[in-house]
């Protein structure tokens, strides 16, 4: 009996062709960019003169907003929504379960005449009402307790979502309870971006900047996984958990590194392009495409943005590449590590500072120990990682994240910063007494005449660092591709705002007692210097050598989730999020329930898929092959011919590995029937411990067979199948 699922799935992948329509053939890109986008310069049209400045004074300078200018913003963005095609509205918001959520309101209200009329307020703009009790709370809001509100967030735009029989205007909002606690990522985002312009504006007019806003800003470079859809839905563990959680090691994987930068695969390219067409209408600045570095792994990068903004942009990316990815046959995979032995995918967040005249913070210029503004901010960014390793560790723990964190292609869990050679000499010099001069790069000749003399970066990159300056901004490589990266810009937001209020409380203070402020200002980047340099090191963040070095420095070292996520409510978090109005104890507390339940969910979620698939699939193949292996074994020797040894071996093998899988499966099975004492910390731990090892028992097992077991048999896509059939 042959495996007709598996080998239909490889039948349908190899005949799939494309219908070679492109829909935007004709088009312009520069015409349709933003063209879905209810943005400033529809607006500017839109609107009375009077509303748009209100409406611009909000986004721009953050000033509130009146409910007379709500009113018109909501009948402009109606009409213009209307003339799209839109019959209905929704709030459309973050909430704690890592995805977008949406309510759909129409337009359209009955009249006593029989007929409809459109009507949008300003109170429908501005506040929803979802129900807050059936999402993610930690325990903020109970069952009986339904009442939530979304908040409209003006500084990220309103766009039109399409979809084959009409569009939706998408609203995006905060969420939050009914008594006043954020139940999202939106809002502790938008109050830590105040918290770090408060601050950050306070150090500029030391230097006697006029800038009245400073806004946190990122891009977030995503990594993604495309496979055929046929073998996702051969695999019940990647249509359920999102990661493979049987398969053998092909005989190829990224070995030749052959894959990264390499040449797109039609498909695969042609799906990428009108994801990007798609996101282009919805004025999301996308910019980059590339192969990665396993096979069938790709990346997606825009240009940088408003963190809150480019925080909806990258749910709105993730979104949009999974429906486009369908018409085309694929399925997009952003799980941390859908298959063992090849990189898995990571979501780097490029983070800076800049103000509301346009300038970048952590732009050095061409002679950094001259600017003393930009190391003024360095300094700020290189004490908070110092002091808050934890906390930037405890922003991207998951069970996800678990799988690819000091894996080849991931920083380990210790938080480090790489400043490069350049900085680090200036660095050097701040501690020894001030800086006098920059280590330029220079320019470097390749060789050959025709090629162009270079000019050379001061020093070189670190893919191994979790956090390293790249030039002009910091760089978050440990954030899982899966992740919002709400939360972790949150934590940056928020620890740096702490060292920029610290440095212009003594600032300030030496310039009102009128002392020199550059005197002032190297002797306090040169006492930073002196506290905070135990977190730099430019080395290989891989090795065992730094693994003992950090310990010996004192950074922590949260191997996975459990060790991390209780760093989120201790004093010195809650003081933290408390003092900048980010995150009050209630809400750090009901976080920190969240990301544990969720650990213990995904976990009891993989485990009973692995009791499944093992018992149900892997099994029943083995068996059967066992079966006819005896069988052929028996008609030899009926036949009065000695039996190969090699057959012999085949079923004696084959035996054995059923019995271990057998025994695996067992003892699953005992430990999922356990139920633990203690907190939900207790389960977590119970589960990272115990269940998570007797998970792997049966993988190891179940993996053999597959090496040993007819292919005709075997019922599970394989690895070789999935990466490599396109």
């Amino acid at each position: 009996m042959s495996n007709t699922a598996r080998q239909n799935a490889i039948n349908a992948v190899t005949a799939w062709q494309m219908d070679g329509t492109n829909f935007y053939e004709d088009q312009d890109v520069r015409e349709l960019f933003g063209e879905n986008v209810f943005s400033e310069e529809v607006m500017r049209s839109a609107l009375p003169e009077h509303v748009f400045k209100a409406i611009r004074n909000t986004i721009r300078k953050g000033q509130p907003l009146d409910a007379s200018v709500a009113d018109v913003v909501a009948t402009a963005m109606k009409e213009w929504a209307m003339e799209k095609g839109a019959t209905h509205y929704t709030h459309w918001f973050l909430p704690m379960t890592g995805l977008t959520a949406e309510k759909h309101d129409s337009f359209l209200v009955p009249t006593d005449s029989g007929r409809v009329i459109a009507e949008f307020s300003g109170k429908e703009l501005v506040r929803g009402e979802p129900d807050a009790s059936s999402f993610p709370s930690g325990g903020i809001r109970a069952t009986f307790e339904a009442r939530g509100y979304t908040a409209w967030d003006p500084t990220s735009p309103a766009f039109i979502l399409e979809s084959p029989n009409g569009t939706t205007l998408c609203i995006p909002t905060a969420f939050c309870s009914w008594t006043g606690e954020a139940l999202d990522k939106k809002t502790p985002l938008l109050r830590s971006m105040d918290a770090v312009s408060k601050q950050a504006v306070r150090i500029l007019k030391l230097f006697g900047s006029d800038a009245s806003r400073v806004h946190a800003t990122c891009g977030p470079e995503q990594e993604y996984f495309l496979i055929d859809k046929n073998f996702y839905f051969a695999r019940p563990d990647l249509l359920n958990a999102g990661r493979t959680l049987f398969g053998a090691k092909p005989p190829k994987g990224q070995e030749m590194e052959d894959h990264y930068f390499g040449s797109i695969p039609e498909r695969v390219l042609a799906c990428m392009q009108e994801t990007e067409h798609e996101l282009y209408k919805l004025g999301v600045p996308v910019k980059t495409r590339h192969n990665e570095v396993a096979p069938a792994q790709y990346e997606i990068a825009p240009i940088f943005e408003n963190a809150n903004v480019a925080t909806d942009h990258n749910m709105v990316v993730m979104e949009t590449m999974k429906r486009v990815a369908g018409r085309y046959g694929l399925q997009l995979l952003l799980h941390e590590k859908p298959f063992a032995g090849v990189n898995g995918s990571g979501k780097h967040v490029n983070w800076s500072l800049s103000d509301d005249h346009g300038n970048n913070l952590l732009n050095p210029g061409h002679t950094p120990h001259e600017n003393a503004q930009f190391l003024v901010f360095l300094a700020a960014v290189l004490q908070s990682v110092a002091r808050h390793g934890d906390l930037l560790r405890v922003s991207i723990a998951y069970a996800g994240n678990d799988h690819r964190l000091g894996a080849n292609e991931a920083p380990p869990a210790i938080i480090s910063v790489f400043l490069g050679d350049m900085l680090q000499d200036i660095v050097e010099q701040i501690e020894k007494g001030g800086a006098k001069s920059t280590k330029l790069g220079g320019t470097m000749k390749i060789g050959a005449d025709v090629l162009p003399t270079l000019p050379r970066d001061a020093g070189d990159r670190n893919r191994t660092s979790p956090f390293a300056f790249t030039g002009n901004k910091f760089e978050f490589r440990a954030v899982g591709s899966s992740q919002a990266i709400g939360g972790p810009n949150v934590v940056l937001n928020t620890i740096v705002a702490e060292s920029l209020d610290e440095m212009a409380t003594v600032l300030e203070a030496a310039v009102k007692a009128g002392k020199d402020l550059n005197a002032e200002i190297q002797t306090l980047l040169s006492k930073i210097v002196a506290g905070s340099k135990h977190v730099i090191f430019n080395g290989d963040n891989y090795s065992e050598e730094w693994h003992r070095e950090a310990e010996r420095r004192g950074l922590p070292n949260r191997r996975n989730t459990v060790d991390s996520l209780p760093d989120l409510i201790t004093p010195k978090a809650i003081a933290l999020f408390g003092k900048y109005g980010v995150l009050s104890e209630r809400e750090l507390h009901s976080r920190f329930e969240i990301h544990v339940e969720n650990y213990k969910k995904t976990i009891a979620v993989e485990s009973q898929l692995t009791l499944q698939i093992a018992s149900r699939m892997v099994l029943p193949a083995a068996i059967r092959y066992q079966g006819q292996v005896a069988e052929s074994i028996a008609h030899v020797r009926a036949a009065g011919t000695t039996v190969p040894k090699t057959q012999t071996a085949l079923l004696g093998e084959l035996t054995l590995t059923i019995e271990e899988l057998q025994s695996a499966i067992d003892s699953l099975g005992e430990v999922m029937d356990e139920h633990p004492e203690g907190d939900t910390l207790a389960h977590a731990k119970y589960a990272r411990d115990v269940i998570i090892p007797a998970m792997n028992a049966v993988r190891v097992a179940a993996d053999k067979l597959e090496g040993i077991v007819a292919d005709d048999l075997w019922p599970l896509p394989t690895y070789q199948e999935m990466l490599f059939i396109k």
